[in-house]
Formats: structure tokens, sequence, C-alpha cells
């Protein structure tokens, strides 16, 4: 794989970009693999990647049954952030964060990362005592954040009207080292590294059914043929329940949609991400000058991947008493996801009941903040077995009682 720089695009300019390769390669499946990971998104490839980079296991095969990143990895807000109230979950999504930092520098591909500030508006006294709880609670876990007053959100957000009738903002939960990156760059730069270590990222290849023999597995059939492993990885977000039913398994988590827009592209306004969790609306800028705003999920299960007007009509109607300057701009496009959530809204990362068999699940609205953590620990869970950052996201949680409840921290959808 030849390096990116800038001596290589001065270089490239001067032969009318005739030398680039394929940022990664697209082979026939091989018969066997050391591992199988379902789902080529952002969480599949980061484990791909950090088994080859931590556990020097390259005989990888991530298997898509569309295109690189065509999930919710390409059809998110990209909103970064680790101030979560639960010690496991803050561990978590801190080390995505920090790993966020340096992703660029690591995967020799920009993915745009932003630190730009995440600030979660406090607009009613219930989230007031919430957020300043959840402040208290990162300062002990090593994650900074910080309550703020509603002076100060209006300092760092002067286009905000903090007097709203119905929803005054009362302070805020503010991370300054928060904030965005482009969501295709991510699963990209994954992919160009995965498969510079000889990995096979076969797309169009859908899953259809999991050979198991003596409680454990032995590999799976696909549109592309029977392919035999000694361990599988399903990270399949929405079609988590799907797939692990072929496995033999139950999930408990259930499917549904997660809406997002865009505005016409507009002057910059805004250098920061807010989340309204009150009216459940959430708002940042894009660098093309686009206002992006994401909701919370529908009310009902369903795997749709579009938008609703009146799901649209609800997210911004609030948001509009925040922000009145949205109301002269016009939508540009709208999209949905889908997400799969779990009772306590926290993800599920674990052993299953088939031996050799693991998931990875549950993220609901959480997923994108979360992917080079999630696959650092998914990588160390399938190479060796166990993970501290694992080790209380299992699925024996629900059976045992030993619920991770992020319904506040985990943000608008839940």
């Amino acid at each position: 794989m030849k390096r990116y720089s800038a001596f290589a695009i001065a270089r490239e300019a001067f032969r009318f970009h005739s030398g680039w390769e394929r940022a990664w390669r697209s082979p026939a499946p091989k018969k066997k693999y050391k591992v199988i990971v379902i789902g080529a998104g952002g969480h599949g490839l980061a484990t791909a990647y950090y088994l080859g980079k931590n556990h020097g296991i390259t005989d990888v095969a991530v298997i898509e049954k569309g295109w690189l990143g065509g999930g919710n990895t390409g059809r998110n807000t990209t909103i970064i952030r680790s101030n979560y109230l639960q010690d496991p979950s803050a561990a978590i999504y801190e080390k995505a964060r920090s790993l966020y930092e340096t992703m660029s520098q690591d995967l020799n591909y920009n993915v745009m990362f932003s630190p730009r500030g995440v600030l979660m508006l406090a607009q009613t006294h219930h989230e007031v005592r919430g957020y300043q709880r959840t402040a208290y609670a990162n300062a002990l876990q090593g994650v900074k954040t910080e309550f703020i007053d509603a002076q100060t959100v209006k300092e760092i957000c002067p286009i905000m009207n903090i007097d709203g009738p119905r929803y005054p903002v009362l302070g805020g939960l503010f991370q300054a080292r928060g904030g965005t990156a482009r969501h295709d760059a991510v699963a990209w730069g994954y992919a160009r590294a995965c498969s510079d270590m000889g990995m096979d990222i076969i797309q169009q290849c859908e899953v259809t059914g999991v050979t198991r023999e003596g409680g454990e597995v032995k590999g799976v059939t696909t549109t592309k043929g029977d392919i035999a492993c000694e361990k599988l990885s399903i990270v399949v977000a929405g079609n988590s329940s799907h797939v692990a039913e072929m496995a033999g398994f139950r999930l408990p988590i259930e499917s549904v949609a997660l809406q997002a827009l865009v505005s016409e592209p507009i002057k910059p306004c805004m250098d920061i991400v807010v989340m309204a969790n009150t009216v459940h609306g959430y708002l940042s800028q894009s660098d093309k000058g686009e206002m992006v705003i994401g909701g919370g999920t529908d009310g009902y299960n369903n795997y749709t991947q579009r938008g609703s007007f009146q799901h649209v009509e609800e997210t911004v109607r609030a948001l509009i008493e925040t922000f009145p300057m949205l109301s002269r701009l016009k939508m540009l496009r709208q999209w949905g996801g889908i997400v799969d959530v779990t009772g306590d809204r926290s993800p599920i990362l674990s052993k299953t009941p088939l031996g050799n068999c693991f998931i990875n699940a549950g993220w609901g609205t959480g997923g994108f903040k979360a992917i080079p953590g999630s696959g650092w620990a998914m990588a160390e869970l399938v190479a060796t077995g166990h993970s501290p950052l694992t080790a209380e996201f299992g699925l024996d949680r629900f059976k045992e009682g030993r619920f991770i409840d992020e319904s506040v921290a985990a943000g608008v959808a839940h």
C-alpha cells in the first residue's frame, strides 16, 4: 500500500493522477479463514483491523451483504463523545474518543476528526440534576467534562435562544474534546488498512446461514458459497437478531429506525455540537455548511432506512424554538438507519451460547462514536477470550439483572 502524503498528491498531479492504487482489494472468498467478521461497517472493520494490529491475526474475512459502510456507518450524524454515566460505558467510549484523536495518523487516512466540543443542554430541572451527577461521575472516571450555566451556553453558541417559553436553557454538560468525524472516511480508512494486512473484504455477499457442529461454529453459508472459519464475529447492527437466529440463539434487543436530515448549506454559524434531549434533537454544522439535524428513534419496531415527514416535523418544530434561525432553511436531504436497542440502552459485546461465536450489537444511537473502542475490545475478546472493556457488556447480564442503565446519558433516543 502506498502511503498518502502531500508529496504523493504532488507526484500524482504531474502524472495526471494515473498512479493511484485501489484503496482496498475485492477478492473472491477463500474456502476457510481463521476469523470471519459479518458486517463491513465501522465496528466490523475496526474489529478486523485491531485483530491484525494488536493480535497478529490477519487470516480474516469481512463479509458484507451490501456495500462497505452502507449501513448505519454511512447514515449517522457523526457525533463523538464519552460523557456517559456508568463506569463501563465511560471506559469504552473514552477509549474510542482517544483513538479517534490519532486515527488519521494511525490509518494514514484523513478521517477529518474535529474536536469542536459537544454540549448537552439541560432544559428541565431534572436534566440539570442528571447532568451534574454525570459530571461528578466523569470526574471520578477521568473523563474531562463540566457542567456550565445558561449564560456560558449562550457564549459558546451565540445563535441559541436560551429563553424559550417551553424549553428554556438552564445549563449544559460540556465536553470540550468531543466532536465529529467523517463517517465514510472512518470505514474507508479501516478497510484500506485491513486490505493492506492481507484481509479479504467481500462485498455483495449475504450470509444465509451459520454452520454449527458439536455446539461450536464451523462456518457460514453465503450467496457466494460456504466459507469455513475457526471463529465468527457478528457485527450487523439492526440485523443482529436475524443473524443470531441463524446461529441458534436469541438477543434481548429490538430494531427501530433512527432518522436524520441536513439543511441547505449556509455560512459558518456554529462551531460545536449541541444535543437537546428534552426536545429530541441534536444539531451541528458540517464542513460543507449544512446544518446536520438528528432526532429520536421511531416509536415502533421497523427495518426501514427511509425518513418520515411526521418525525422530521416533530424534531424540527421543537428545535426551532431553541435555534430560531433554522426556520428560514430548506431541507436538503433526509434518511434513516436501523438501530438495535437493548433494554438498558447499553451495548452487547459478548461470547454467545454457540462456541467460538461472538456478538457485537445493541449500540442504539451511540454506535458511531464507539467504533474504534468497540473494535479494540472485540478484537481482544475474539483473540483471547476476554477483554476488560467488554467484561460488563456480556449477554449474561440480562439473565442476572446486572443492567448498565444509560437511559439518560445515552441521549435523545432513549
